[in-house]
């Protein structure tokens, strides 16, 4: 095998119309070859030893290029290429955004029996952004959550976390999040701190959130991806509820991971495609903080 290569986006997808370009150092092309549906590229020609300088190119992805020693063996393994979005590093239009729900995920992932995790997602809310014009560290975000809506996969397990054990729904029958300030992590990360309300708790709650770029949508509109995690302690937020089984081994973890996958349309009105949801009781639909 002459070249191999793995094109993936920062999120860890395949790009599977990436292209990877070979150039001699006179700059001649000596080789080009496409990935695959799993962003794999694999090239069984030999190269002639020597350096090379690999690109790697995609429709809607900033070209990634790199240096490549090709030893007597005639191979180049060029490993996994991070394809950022094209603007990927450019922050979004400053104004109001609205996060569409259809094309995006609330989840949380905990323990169990200390071997496994068990994965849920909450399938109703709403969220919005203000992204600040003058200083991205002065944007706000506030977040939605009807907590009767956790999805387990198993009725069982979802009616057993709504009830007072758990979320305690009939009480709280809202997660929300509203953020209080912002700190640079690096040129398309940030530090969001805000004040989380669970279980009739509020407490404060850091998210560790990535920008992946911005585009267009078939229907017109602007859209924003993000990434954040978090993790929070389920005894912070008085749910104490467990069940200890053999050897000391509780059946369910205190920790929870926190992952959300966001896209947000620009605007503050609802998106132009996809599920529309209501927001919760006294949240108006508009720039966070307004509600």
């Amino acid at each position: 095998m002459g070249l191999t290569a793995r094109i993936r986006t920062r999120d860890g997808w395949a790009v599977s119309h990436g292209v990877v370009t070979v150039t001699d150092m006179t700059g001649t092309q000596v080789l080009r070859a496409e990935a695959d549906d799993e962003g794999a590229v694999r090239d069984p020609n030999p190269l002639t030893p020597g350096a090379y300088t690999v690109i790697v190119t995609a429709v809607g992805y900033a070209p990634a290029a790199s240096s490549a020693i090709v030893t007597a063996s005639g191979r180049a393994e060029i490993g996994t290429v991070t394809l950022a979005r094209q603007g990927g590093t450019e922050l979004p239009p400053p104004g109001p955004w609205t996060v569409d729900p259809a094309h995006s995920t609330v989840g949380a992932v905990a323990q169990h029996l200390g071997i496994s995790s068990v994965r849920g997602r909450f399938t109703d809310f709403g969220a919005w952004i203000e992204i600040a014009p003058d200083d991205v560290t002065k944007s706000r975000v506030q977040a939605v959550i009807r907590a009767a809506s956790i999805d387990t996969g198993n009725g069982m397990r979802d009616t057993h976390l709504r009830s007072a054990d758990f979320l305690d729904v009939e009480v709280h029958p809202e997660i929300t999040y509203t953020s209080t300030g912002l700190t640079v992590a690096g040129s398309d990360r940030w530090t969001v701190h805000g004040e989380l309300s669970l279980h009739g708790v509020v407490r404060p709650v850091d998210l560790d959130l990535a920008y992946l770029g911005t585009g267009a949508d078939p229907w017109g509109g602007t859209r924003a991806a993000f990434r954040a995690t978090t993790e929070l302690h389920r005894e912070d937020f008085a749910m104490n509820y467990n069940q200890v089984v053999q050897a000391g081994i509780a059946a369910i973890g205190t920790t929870l991971k926190i992952e959300l996958e966001v896209q947000a349309v620009q605007g503050d009105s609802p998106p132009a495609s996809g599920r529309e949801v209501p927001p919760a009781a006294g949240v108006s639909v508009g720039p966070a903080g307004t509600g």
